[in-house]
């Protein structure tokens, strides 16, 4: 087993997170990954209806520590959604995408280790400041709503002030394999964060239609843009644009944000027409997209990944004269 910090600090095994994410992440995932030994998560979206905590809860429950996502900027107008995911005693609640701050005390108090995705050193030092536990660095690579700097440059940032605070640091975005642990253990993170990798497993609950539109890309299959937002008029901030697979919609729309606006009221009923035509429709992915090729249980995945990864760390301290990387 690898120790690190954050492994100590949840009781997990393994120094892995699967990435809470609205329509594809439930309980039957983030319990099969926590039976594995890592950290599985939930992820509650805008529009989620508070009666699905409870019910997705449960089929994570009892199979080892897991957490709940939710998105700071949503809070502001539903704090039920916090009550509720409370109430079912997570070991860890993600606070992202907006200030933690009104909502740390509450997660302490519950009991909960909070962790907060940030995507700059401003908003890092922000989550420190607000009392946040792990810092999660997440950059562009990764699949959804993210920031604008890659996850390489991001982590450096994140580490050198995660290390002045005495806070775990998680890395986020464009990791795949155990290759990709192990390069984020080498330089310091205490773990991973991975999200479009276990969207292509057995109990991810996305299409298998979209599923299998992430098993045929590539790396560079990917836009970080505004527009399916925009179209559905979901008010995320602005800063915070989704990765998507590229698709008509995307490529006849993606720079021209303004024009769509405007025409918002003709194209999205158009555009609701075709969900589930992914032609039109989006499939939130991350550039690890290429790295995926097969659909495995989730479960033997964190196994498979966590056997590359101890790997790949062996061979780092051969290249050392045996001594650990």
């Amino acid at each position: 087993m690898i120790s690190t910090d954050f492994t100590r600090l949840l009781g997990v095994r393994h120094p892995m997170v699967s990435a809470p994410m609205a329509g594809w992440s439930g309980g039957g995932l983030a319990g099969a990954v926590s039976a594995a030994g890592a950290l599985g998560m939930i992820g509650v979206g805008s529009a989620t209806p508070v009666g699905w905590i409870p019910e997705q809860a449960k089929l994570a429950r009892g199979r080892g520590p897991f957490g709940f996502g939710l998105m700071s900027w949503v809070l502001e107008s539903r704090p039920e959604l916090l009550e509720a995911v409370l109430a079912e005693e997570p070991a860890a609640v993600s606070l992202s995408f907006g200030d933690p701050a009104p909502f740390v005390g509450r997660v302490r108090e519950a009991g909960a280790i909070t962790m907060s995705q940030v995507q700059d050193a401003g908003k890092a030092e922000a989550a420190v400041g607000a009392g946040v536990d792990v810092l999660v660095a997440q950059g562009t690579d990764a699949g959804g709503h993210t920031g604008q700097v890659g996850t390489l440059p991001l982590l450096q940032r994140v580490l050198e002030i995660g290390e002045r605070a005495g806070k775990p640091v998680l890395a986020a975005g464009g990791i795949g394999t155990g290759r990709g642990i192990a390069g984020v253990l080498a330089m310091g993170a205490s773990g991973a964060w991975i999200g479009t990798r276990f969207c292509a497993t057995v109990e991810s609950t996305g299409t298998d239609e979209a599923k299998r539109l992430i098993l045929q890309a590539d790396e560079t299959a990917t836009v970080h843009t505004r527009v399916f937002d925009l179209v559905q008029d979901i008010p995320w901030p602005e800063e915070f644009a989704g990765r998507a697979i590229r698709n008509s919609f995307s490529d006849r729309w993606h720079g021209h944000e303004a024009r769509l606006v405007e025409q918002r009221s003709s194209v999205s009923a158009g555009f609701e027409a075709a969900r589930g035509d992914y032609s039109e429709d989006f499939v939130y992915s991350g550039q690890a997209a290429g790295l995926i090729d097969d659909l495995p249980p989730a479960g033997e995945l964190v196994d498979r990944m966590m056997a590359e990864t101890e790997a790949r760390l062996r061979a780092c301290g051969a290249l050392l004269g045996g001594r650990p990387c």
